[in-house]
């Protein structure tokens, strides 16, 4: 195997880890924490969500998550130099859904989302309005991101089979 392909067997096996990684923490998200939040009192439910979401950007989260984009990113564009390689098409397949699904949609929908819950008091009215639209809104997106990694662990898997 020349050292071009070795790289690219790397990138992908560490990439697909990584999908699989992010895809189990949005799953365990999406069928038992927000379900779990969803039980508390509004403010409760608020106050909690508010320290996860601090507490998630840590060194770990933040290299599997943009460790894994990065990856992805790579895999891509070696994908796209390699059109004519066996298993080209699932590179191809697995990054587009991890850049889409867990990275994108995080940026544009789900970080918003905490965003906007950050700016409230928990025991305000205006909170526990936002809550409301917050818990499915929220969680639906996260199903997409878990779809998704899933989705790219998956494509990048028979990738490298």
């Amino acid at each position: 195997m020349a050292t071009a392909d070795q790289l690219l067997f790397a990138f992908t096996f560490v990439a697909a880890l990584g999908c699989g990684l992010m895809a189990g923490l949005f799953f365990a998200f999406s069928v038992c924490v927000m379900k779990a939040l969803a039980r508390l009192p509004s403010a409760e439910g608020i106050a909690a969500m508010q320290s996860i979401t601090v507490t998630i950007i840590n060194s770990v989260f933040l290299a599997a998550f943009f460790g894994t984009t990065a990856a992805c990113g790579l895999i891509m564009i070696a994908s796209l130099l390699r059109w004519h390689n066996p298993g080209a098409v699932y590179l191809l397949i697995g990054s587009a859904f991890y850049l889409v699904g867990p990275f994108l949609v995080t940026l544009v929908f789900n970080v918003p989302k905490n965003n906007a819950l950050a700016s409230v008091a928990p025991t305000d009215a205006e909170g526990t309005h936002l809550w409301t639209d917050y818990l499915s809104k929220w969680t639906a997106w996260n199903h997409v991101r878990a779809a998704a990694a899933l989705a790219a662990a998956t494509s990048l898997t028979i990738a490298l089979c």
